[in-house]
């Protein structure tokens, strides 16, 4: 399986930086409170310091929202909503303990984390344009098509894994209870990204093997490096 950005992207985002994070053995009963705890109190020194719209991470994908004809302050990326939504209730709901930790380092960098289940993702991902006939699933259950050009994450099978970039994820790949494979996903474009993603990365794979005992593959994706491959998984239901 991979996971890549078609060349358009790189072409039209040349300050893109990308991280992947593979790793199998996740279970649903894993303990990170502490953990959660001590990322969000990052984010919380950090918003005490000023709003999440002055922060420089969020800043360079409001302009990149902008540059794809989108609203920023109407579809914004998904550290942004996080941290919004963190500021003004102080917590975050606790979903399941791998997405828990992820929004919660998510928070604390300011930079948009996505977390794939594998076997829902038919032979890998490609972060590119819809042609407009890809099919997307709403956590709600409803199914619908992006529009022609928006930027989605797209599988073999012509499913939308997130709409709009990093605005939206879909259901049909969402981590549940019987998720035992993932594939993270982080994306930044703001000056300092090309030291700041790869140390994310580098924490989620600690995080992933102190709370899980996972053996992690990771990797930074650039335009002339631009494919994550990772071991193929039973998928695409």
């Amino acid at each position: 399986m991979y996971f890549q950005h078609s060349d358009a992207l790189w072409s039209d985002h040349p300050g893109l930086v990308a991280g992947a994070v593979f790793a199998t053995g996740i279970t649903a009963d894993a303990s990170v409170d502490a953990r959660v705890a001590e990322f969000s109190a990052l984010a919380e020194a950090r918003l005490a310091a000023g709003p999440e719209a002055e922060f420089p991470e969020i800043r360079a994908w409001r302009r990149t929202f902008s540059a794809m004809g989108l609203k920023p302050t109407q579809y914004r990326c998904a550290a942004e909503s996080l941290l919004r939504r963190f500021r003004k209730e102080h917590a975050l709901p606790r979903l399941h303990p791998l997405i828990d930790l992820c929004n919660a380092i998510s928070l604390a960098y300011a930079i948009p984390v996505a977390v794939f289940d594998v076997a829902r993702i038919d032979r890998g991902l490609e972060v590119r344009h819809a042609s407009g006939d890809e099919s997307y699933l709403t956590f709600s259950g409803e199914t619908e098509n992006p529009e022609p050009g928006e930027v989605i994450f797209a599988d073999a099978a012509g499913r939308a894994h997130a709409r709009r970039w990093t605005n939206r994820q879909s259901g049909h790949s969402a981590v549940r209870d019987t998720t035992g494979t993932v594939l993270i996903v982080a994306e930044a474009m703001h000056g300092s990204a090309s030291a700041d993603v790869p140390k994310l990365v580098s924490v989620i794979a600690g995080e992933l093997s102190a709370a899980w005992a996972a053996v992690p593959e990771t990797a930074t994706l650039s335009r002339p490096s631009p494919r994550f491959e990772f071991p193929a998984q039973t998928g695409g239901s």
